[in-house]
């Protein structure tokens, strides 16, 4: 399988985008597009895949972050910058990330635990959400600068809400290895806006 294609990068991007958008909105209305969710926290069970968007489901369960991505990329200014924040944020935090042998290895030993809760409880459970969620408090939070979330305070104080939203930024930074694992870096993002926006169109067209 060849990752580094734009057709990959562009669905990897897709991946953070989804994950930034049910973060905001599990912040701000404390429920999420449940379809988007379920294939997000998928996609951190997935270690191994036949493909990128395999990794996802398919390209019917990305269809929140390939939408947001679009909008976002198709205006010259930033549509949505609590989502746009929250994505770069992931990008600088995974480059961090990358380097950490020791916090990659406390993310595949939770990540390993959460599969295993998996089969007795099924994905979404919050055992299994809990989990996720402190292995994003014990490696990428201990990171600087953090993710500040930015929402309801009603709904950021409650325990179940706060795990949803740790576990969907813990696939934003999924998305974000496998981004980098298919080529893509910041110039290319930058230089090959026109060729991502292409791209999106052709996956739009797919859904």
């Amino acid at each position: 399988m060849q990752l580094n294609t734009i057709t990959n990068q562009t669905i990897a991007l897709a991946g953070i985008a989804q994950a930034a958008a049910l973060v905001q909105q599990l912040a701000t209305k404390g429920s999420c597009d449940a379809k988007a969710f379920e294939s997000s926290i998928a996609s951190i069970l997935k270690i191994d895949s036949d493909s990128v968007i395999d990794v996802y489901g398919s390209l019917d369960d990305l269809q929140l972050g390939i939408k947001q991505l679009n909008t976002q990329m198709s205006n010259f200014r930033v549509v949505n910058p609590e989502q746009a924040r929250y994505s770069a944020a992931l990008v600088f935090l995974e480059n961090q990330l990358s380097s950490r042998t020791d916090l990659l290895n406390t993310i595949h030993i939770g990540v390993v635990r959460a599969q295993s809760q998996t089969e007795h409880f099924g994905a979404l459970h919050e055992n299994v959400l809990a989990n996720l969620s402190e292995v994003y408090q014990k490696t990428v939070s201990t990171l600087q600068p953090r993710i500040m979330v930015n929402g309801n305070p009603d709904f950021l104080a409650r325990p179940e809400i706060a795990n949803k939203i740790r576990a969907c930024l813990l696939a934003g930074i999924r998305s974000t290895i496998l981004w980098r694992q298919c080529g893509g870096t910041r110039w290319k993002f930058l230089f090959y806006r026109k060729k991502i926006q292409a791209e999106l169109q052709e996956l739009l067209k797919q859904i």
